[in-house]
């Protein structure tokens, strides 16, 4: 007997400065998504914030020349997916408008079940500053940062340039609180260059990071689950150049992978485990990417960041390292999906609950 295939809306485009980055991601699920099980419909957002029509859409799957710069304002995404009776959304619009809540609020409201993270995780992860603060408050250890606004800048470069020095260590680096990809980051080896990496990092966020630079090995954890996560093998990524910057992720392909990770046993148990504890710490769901740094002169485990929109390309470290943990891609997927529909089934029953309590309460009234 065969069932009816789940429909999925996938999501992908958006308002980013990873707009492109998204597209790959979205292209590589929409191949690789088990077909038996599941119609993955793309549906893209243009980079006015429109939606486009899904057979539009598809054409920007299947064809690098495609514009994507003006959606179509007639087509109606929520009405849509009410009427083709669509099971759930997959949002892989990384960065900002995507992967910070506002794309997830905007579901909320339109009670359209999605994949992945909730409004408040992904806002928390999008925002370093934000998401270092919650991993301070679940005692994870990390980089020293300084948070610098634009208005802290505009107003008072020489405080800020002092309280970097006073509290850090050259070199730095220089990053917008809100953006992924290593979009926008710049590594400082002199004061006088302080200036010019925050300049650039403004360009993408009016909040940005100054990091203590470390010399350190970059590794990886992939995240998979809702109330009871696990975490992958551990993988490293050694750069192509000084460090995994835009162009290493996603044009020259220049950085290695290794896949498991050549660490200890007990190092190796330390950094998932710490993997698993970024994802609680900050309420995430579904899938997301924990990185670290290894020091390579105290040997100690620091968190960097959480990704909970991850990349989903050919090259991306998140599909590689469960496919090394014996999770396949067209598995994985497939996973996401069901985890997504698990969590917005226990949502709705939480909901129905609560407000049969406020009808109970009125009766007794």
């Amino acid at each position: 007997m065969s069932h009816a295939k789940t429909k999925v809306a996938l999501l992908f485009g958006g308002r980013s400065a990873e707009h492109e980055v998204s597209i790959l991601s979205a292209r590589s699920v929409w191949e690789a998504a088990p077909p038996d099980r599941f119609e993955v419909i793309p549906v893209c957002v243009a980079r006015d914030g429109a939606f486009l029509k899904p057979s539009a859409s598809r054409a920007v799957l299947r064809s690098r020349g495609v514009d994507t710069t003006t959606g179509d304002p007639e087509f109606d995404f929520v009405k849509w997916f009410r009427k083709e009776k669509l099971a759930i959304a997959f949002p892989l619009i990384h960065g900002t408008n995507g992967e910070d809540g506002r794309l997830q609020g905007f579901l909320e409201i339109a009670g359209i079940p999605y994949v992945g993270s909730g409004v408040t995780a992904s806002a928390v992860g999008m925002d370093k500053a934000l998401m270092k603060q919650a991993f301070v408050a679940a005692k994870l250890p990390i980089v020293d940062f300084v948070a610098v606004t634009e208005t802290e800048w505009r107003d008072e470069r020489r405080r800020v340039m002092q309280a970097v020095g006073n509290s850090l260590r050259l070199p730095y680096f220089v990053k917008p609180a809100n953006a992924g990809s290593s979009v926008g980051v710049t590594k400082v080896r002199k004061p006088d260059d302080l200036a010019a990496a925050v300049e650039h990092a403004l360009r993408f966020d009016e909040k940005i990071l100054v990091e203590r630079g470390i010399d350190a090995r970059e590794l990886e954890v992939a995240v998979l689950g809702n109330d009871r996560p696990s975490a992958s093998v551990v993988g490293e990524i050694v750069p192509g150049g000084e460090f995994y910057d835009y162009s290493d992720k996603y044009i020259d392909d220049k950085s290695r992978l290794s896949i498991p990770a050549q660490i200890p046993v007990r190092v190796s148990d330390s950094i998932r485990a710490l993997a698993v504890a970024a994802f609680r710490a900050i309420g995430a769901s579904g899938y997301a990417r924990v990185d670290f740094f290894l020091d390579k002169g105290t040997k100690k485990i620091l968190v960097n960041e959480i990704n909970t929109i991850p990349g989903f390309t050919s090259i991306s470290m998140y599909p590689k390292l469960w496919g090394a943990t014996e999770i396949k891609y067209p598995a994985l997927i497939a996973e996401l999906i069901d985890l997504g529909i698990a969590r917005s089934r226990e949502r709705a029953a939480r909901y129905k609950s609560m407000m049969s309590w406020f009808d109970e309460v009125e009766k007794l009234g």
